[in-house]
C-alpha cells in the first residue's frame, strides 16, 4: 500500500477544473504541525467529505479554506490553496471578501440573538444592501434555499432562539447563503441534531450542490457515505486517501482507510 498520496492528488472521476486546489500544504499551530503535505482537488458543485478520527486535522483543513485559522495566534501555512485558480493566501487577498465567497456553518448551532429576518439579512446589510424590498427578496430566497421558508414565513420577526435546534442550524445555513457564496463549508453540522433534523439537512445538501461546492467534515461515516460525492480520509494530519465516495467505502486503496471505515479503529 502507498503510505502517502501522490504529490498532485485528483478526484479521480472528474475532469472538471477544480473549485479548490490544495498543493503541498503544511499547517502549523506555533511549533506544532497539524497537517502534513496535503494535496487534493475539490471539484465544483459536488459534495466532498473529510472523515477521520478526532484530532486528525480535518477541521483544521476546513478552516484553512476560508482563512479562519488566521485568527489563531502563531498559526502558519506553507504551500498553496487555490480558489478558482487564485491563491487565497496571497498578501493582497481581501479576507472579508474571501469569507463571503466561502461561507461556513459550524458544529455548534449559533444563531444571533435577533429575529429570524435579522439573522438572514445581517450579511447583506454588512455589504451595504439596505433597500427593504431587496432584503426581503434575499431573506425569502435564502430561507427557501435552506429548506426553512415554509416553516417560518409567518414569523420572520420572532426570535431565532425560539426555533428548534434543527431549524436553527438551517437558519445558519440560510444566513450563509444570503451573501451568495461559491463554496459552503460545514463543520460537523448535524452532530448535535436529532435524526429527523439530520435527514432534512442531508436532503438539503443534495439541493445545494446544484448551485454550490460543499465541503463537509463529519465523524459520521454513514453520513459521509450518504451525502458525499468524494471523500478524503485523514489520519494524524495526513491525507491518507482521497477518491470517489463509493470507492472509499467499498474498495479503499489503503489498509488504514479500510480499517477505519469498517470500524476497526477510530
Amino acid at each position: 500500500m502507498n503510505l502517502h498520496m501522490p504529490p498532485y492528488s485528483k478526484a479521480p472521476a472528474t475532469k472538471m477544473t477544480p473549485k479548490i486546489l490544495i498543493q503541498n500544504m503544511n499547517f502549523f499551530y506555533g511549533a506544532t504541525q497539524a497537517l502534513f503535505d496535503v494535496n487534493l482537488e475539490v471539484p465544483a458543485q459536488q459534495i466532498t467529505a473529510f472523515i477521520g478520527p478526532s484530532g486528525c486535522g480535518k477541521s483544521t483543513l476546513l478552516r484553512c479554506l476560508n482563512r479562519l485559522n488566521d485568527l489563531v495566534d502563531g498559526s502558519r501555512l506553507e504551500g498553496q490553496i487555490l480558489l478558482d485558480g487564485q491563491d487565497i493566501y496571497r498578501a493582497d487577498v481581501d479576507v472579508t471578501d474571501l469569507r463571503t465567497r466561502v461561507g461556513i456553518v459550524f458544529q455548534k448551532v449559533n444563531p444571533f440573538p435577533k429575529t429570524i429576518y435579522q439573522n438572514v439579512a445581517y450579511g447583506p446589510r454588512l455589504q451595504k444592501v439596505n433597500r427593504r424590498a431587496t432584503l426581503d427578496d434575499i431573506v425569502e430566497k435564502s430561507l427557501q434555499g435552506a429548506g426553512l421558508w415554509e416553516e417560518v414565513k409567518d414569523r420572520l420577526h420572532a426570535s431565532a432562539l425560539s426555533l428548534s435546534g434543527g431549524q436553527q442550524q438551517r437558519l445558519c445555513i440560510a444566513r450563509a447563503l444570503a451573501v451568495n457564496p461559491n463554496v459552503l463549508l460545514m463543520d460537523e453540522p448535524c452532530s448535535a441534531l436529532d435524526p429527523i433534523s439530520t435527514a432534512k439537512i442531508e436532503e438539503l445538501l443534495h439541493t445545494l450542490k446544484e448551485q454550490l461546492t460543499v465541503v463537509i467534515v463529519t465523524h459520521n461515516m454513514q453520513q459521509a457515505a450518504r451525502v458525499s460525492d468524494y471523500t478524503g480520509f485523514f489520519l494524524l494530519g495526513e491525507l491518507i486517501e482521497y477518491d470517489n465516495t463509493k470507492k472509499i467505502f467499498t474498495n479503499p486503496g489503503d489498509q488504514r482507510t479500510e480499517d477505519y471505515v469498517t470500524g476497526r479503529f477510530g
